[in-house]
């Protein structure tokens, strides 16, 4: 049996195992897509030509790309135009961008299964990396004063920090924790590994038990930062402060004093 042969017989399989409120069949056709490879049917083209174009779906006014789990499906589907045979990840990778998903055997009796785009971020940027959805996002209950006044009193002086933000996260597979969300003037690598440095400095403030993950509010892909940018009001903000650091930007500037050049974390 061929590698692609077995990854589509892997996909199938999970896909029959899906069903409402299964989110651990769900997670398990997830991690399928991300170890296998899909039959993209093309619209328009062939695979590899500058006019290839995938086929469409609009579901509950959200779009997706179908596409069949193997060759037999593909076979089954009675496509008669071209297809690419590409990778989960690559696949993940390419809609999630433009926020469209991928809907899975189409053709099947019950329609098969849509995966919308934020689990395709998901599975492109690495299933254990971000939390499992749908995602339950609300204000923090949980009481943590030490916590957030260390993590004031030390974003004064990381110059990256325009505001910080914080959510309580739960996913549908794991524990709950706490988000903190960083609004950033400056997203590049030393400056965001710079304030997540700050929050792992107050970590041993936090109540025991606690865990927390942190999420740079400039992207525009993760649902728990869109979220927070929506409905969690700051629980420092730099710019809002009294004092200098509030006078000081100028128009045109982002910053409220010189550019951040970053330092190692300590």
């Amino acid at each position: 049996m061929s590698a692609g042969a077995a990854g589509g017989n892997a996909l199938e399989r999970a896909l029959r195992e899906v069903a409402p409120e299964r989110y651990d069949a769900y997670e398990n056709l997830l991690r399928a897509l991300a170890e296998g490879q899909v039959w993209m049917l093309l619209w328009h083209g062939s695979p590899g030509s500058p006019d290839a174009q995938y086929g469409n779906m609009d579901v509950a006014g959200q779009g997706y790309a179908p596409a069949a789990t193997s060759s037999g499906q593909l076979a089954a589907s009675g496509w008669a135009r071209a297809h690419e045979v590409i990778s989960g990840p690559e696949i993940a990778a390419a809609l999630y961008r433009t926020r469209w998903g991928l809907w899975l055997d189409p053709h099947v009796p019950g329609g098969g299964v849509g995966i919308p785009w934020a689990d395709l971020r998901r599975v492109a940027g690495g299933l254990d990396r971000l939390p499992a959805g749908p995602l339950g996002l609300s204000e923090p209950q949980v009481s943590a004063p030490q916590f957030y006044a260390l993590l004031e009193q030390q974003a004064v002086d990381v110059r990256p920090v325009r505001a910080l933000r914080r959510a309580w996260v739960r996913p549908a597979l794991g524990e709950p924790y706490l988000a903190i969300g960083l609004d950033l003037y400056d997203t590049s690598p030393p400056a965001v590994e710079a304030v997540r440095a700050l929050v792992q400095r107050a970590l041993p403030h936090a109540p025991e038990g606690l865990a927390v993950s942190t999420v740079v509010l400039a992207d525009d892909y993760d649902p728990v930062a869109l979220w927070m940018r929506a409905h969690a009001r700051p629980f420092f903000d730099r710019e809002a402060r009294p004092g200098p650091s509030q006078t000081s930007a100028q128009p045109g500037y982002g910053w409220p004093q010189q550019p951040w050049t970053g330092h190692p974390a300590r």
